[in-house]
């Protein structure tokens, strides 16, 4: 499995630029659709277009599910923003995306997840409560993430306006194997190797 997993994809994108040259990108926005400010999506909008890759937008939380099918299946990188993990993790399982994107990594696809698209990753997305506000409308049983990592992402860790929150949720969630990352860093994995990367 591939996985490239950041606090903050614009900063540190160019990091895997081989990845992503050139290449078929599904582009889904649906994290940041309930945020106030989504400055991140437009900065990776621009890094993606430098970086000559082919860009496919698509929201899952209204899009049809052959139309997800079929884009994911189109291309060699899935790319999920920032944004509200709740959100996020309830459209995924209540479109059934999440078996889709579990389909295309057996397949050798590399997915990128940035904030909100990293946290999904780990077993449960519970330690994040702090940070992402659970939406109203959140409707599943648990807080269980997709379970593609053995570990939690805690991204903006140090980094403003997240300081606070991201240092109390490393004392309260000591008994996890928390991984904080902060805006200039990455998570590379690669079948079963994984190392943070970052960017000078």
């Amino acid at each position: 499995m591939k996985l490239f997993l950041c606090s903050h994809f614009s900063s540190v994108g160019s990091l895997i630029k081989e990845e992503i040259e050139n290449k078929k990108v599904a582009f889904i926005p649906t994290a940041s659709l309930r945020e106030g400010y989504t400055g991140y999506v437009g900065s990776a909008r621009k890094l993606f277009k430098k970086l000559r890759a082919i860009v496919t937008e698509i929201d899952i939380s209204t899009e049809a599910y052959s139309t997800i099918q079929s884009v994911f299946e189109e291309a060699d990188v899935i790319y999920f923003t920032g944004g509200n993990s709740f959100f996020l993790m309830d459209q995924l399982r209540k479109t059934g995306t999440d078996g889709l994107l579990k389909k295309e990594l057996a397949n050798g696809k590399l997915m990128i997840g940035e904030s909100a698209g990293a946290i999904i990753c780990a077993p449960s997305i519970q330690y994040i409560e702090q940070m992402d506000e659970k939406p109203e409308d959140y409707s599943q049983e648990d807080d269980a993430g997709i379970d593609l990592i053995d570990f939690y992402v805690l991204p903006h860790y140090l980094t403003a306006p997240f300081k606070k929150v991201t240092e109390k949720i490393m004392t309260e969630f000591s008994d996890l194997n928390l991984c904080p990352i902060n805006n200039r860093q990455g998570i590379v994995i690669d079948g079963e190797d994984s190392k943070v990367i970052c960017k000078d």
